[in-house]
Parts: C-alpha cells; structure tokens; sequence
C-alpha cells in the first residue's frame, strides 16, 4: 500500500515540477501526469481500471460544480442599457489610464465612458474611435462577484451591418456570436500595438477597404454597442442556449448550460 501511495505522489510532485516550465510542450506533459496520477490513484487503490479512468476523466466534470450552483441560479437583464459613468477607481483598474495613454498614442481618440450593471454584475467600456482609418477600439473591464478581468478590442464595420473585431478576451465566450461578427483572438498577453497590427492583417485578409468602413460619431459608437448586446441575447434565445425568466431576466437553459461546460473544457485545454 505504502508503495502506491508513493508512486502516486511521485507522479504528482514530476507532474507539478514540469508544470513550472514555461516551454507549453513540457507544461502539458505535466498536465498530462495530473491525468496518469488520477488514474493510478483509482487504479491501484481499487484494482478497477475503469474507476482509474473515471478517477481521470473526472477533471471534466469539475466545472458542472459552477455551472450548477452558480450558472444555473443566474439571472441576467434581457435589455442591457448603457449609461455615461465615471471610470472606475485607480485600485479596481490600476492599467486604465496607461493603456488609455498606449491607445491614444497609436491615432485613437477617448469618445466615452459607459457601463451597464445588473446585481453583482457590471461592465465597463472605455470607447475610442480613428477617424482616419474608421476603427473603433474599446477598453472593457468586467466585474462579477469576485471575479475581474479586462480585455481590448479594435473593431470596424461596413453599412451592410457586418463587422470585424479583433481581441484578447481570455476566455472562451459564454455565448454564441452573431453571424455578421467576425472574430480575430490573439494572445491575452498582447499589448495594444501587436493587437492594433493584427486587427491590419486580419482587415487585409478579409480584402476590406478603408472606403467600405463607416465611419461613426459617439452616439454612433455607444448605439451600435448596445445593439449588438441586444441582438447577441436574442440570437441565443433563438439556438435555446438562452431562455426568458419573467419579461425583463433571462437565464442559461439545458443546453446552454451544456454549451457552457463545453467552453470550460476548452478553456482547460488551451490553459493547460
């Protein structure tokens, strides 16, 4: 007994040693142990291969934990309405002004600040706009519960409603995106200028002309956004993975939920 015990440790602690690297090769060996250590942990103690195989497989049902008692009691706003407001304090978004500052310094204009907020949720949009290559860019700073990120987006659109966006969203989305976005997502570690370069490249390779691009004011800008947010809701209403609650809430379904569960997986994939 003594000797599986040590085995087991010895693949975790292998495991958790390679998992220090930074080269991604070596990095995913050692994700690979926690599976083997997994496995050996059912295996060995059990005599059952198959209790080792759910013991591993067991990793990818960790996220049904949130999604069922978290995701499955939330309730969201069908209408996401967008107001003018303060930026947020300097110690909840430390990087805002000098990524503003890195914005500013590549053409880009400050339009407005505006957010939208519901419960322990709310989302912060810092809008910019370049007039001379008719793009948009935004800082977003996300808040629930006692999570936060933030991501950078640039973005253009042409007046039959389509629209590129490049961004460094760290996540795989929790819902499915409009048919007329076009989505370029790079490293979450970019910094504004390999983004703004890479929003040229994918532009370039969808062969879009400056010309076809429409050039927007600030109610433009801050219209269109909230419009893509009410379009996404009922474009995902529409493919179930969203259901009305009430006239004003909607919530995740069955199936969304399960759609969900798929993102986490490839979330821990991509981390791993």
């Amino acid at each position: 007994m003594i000797s599986k015990i040590l085995l087991v440790l010895g693949v975790i602690v292998l495991s958790l040693a390679l998992r220090s690297f930074r080269n991604s090769v070596i990095h995913r060996l050692g994700t690979l142990g926690i599976f083997v250590a997994s496995f050996l942990a059912g295996w060995l103690f059990t005599d059952n291969i198959i209790v080792g195989v759910l013991f591993a497989l067991s990793w990818f049902a960790l996220p049904w934990l949130e999604i069922l008692t978290r995701v499955r009691a939330l309730r969201l706003p069908a209408e996401r309405t967008l107001t003018h407001c303060s930026p947020p304090p300097r110690n909840t978004f430390p990087g805002l002004h000098e990524l503003t500052d890195e914005i500013e310094e590549q053409g880009f204009e400050h339009l407005s600040d505006s957010s939208w907020s519901w419960d322990d949720h709310r989302q912060f949009f810092r809008l910019f706009h370049n007039p001379k290559d008719r793009q948009q860019a935004s800082i977003c700073l996300v808040e629930q519960s006692d999570l936060a990120f933030y991501y950078v987006t640039v973005s253009c659109r042409d007046a039959k409603g389509n629209m590129w966006m490049t961004w460094n969203y760290p996540f795989s989305y929790g819902l499915k995106f409009l048919p007329q976005l076009k989505i370029n997502r790079i490293n979450g570690e970019s910094g504004f200028d390999e983004i703004l370069e890479n929003h040229h490249m994918f532009i370039e390779s969808q062969k879009i002309e400056t010309e076809q691009l429409l050039l927007q004011t600030v109610e433009e800008t801050e219209a269109n956004i909230q419009s893509d947010l009410r379009d996404q809701i009922q474009h995902n209403i529409k493919l179930g993975l969203l259901k009305r609650e009430g006239e004003n809430s909607i919530r995740y379904s069955v199936r969304g939920m399960f759609f969900l569960w798929l993102q986490f997986v490839r979330d821990f994939v991509r981390f791993s």
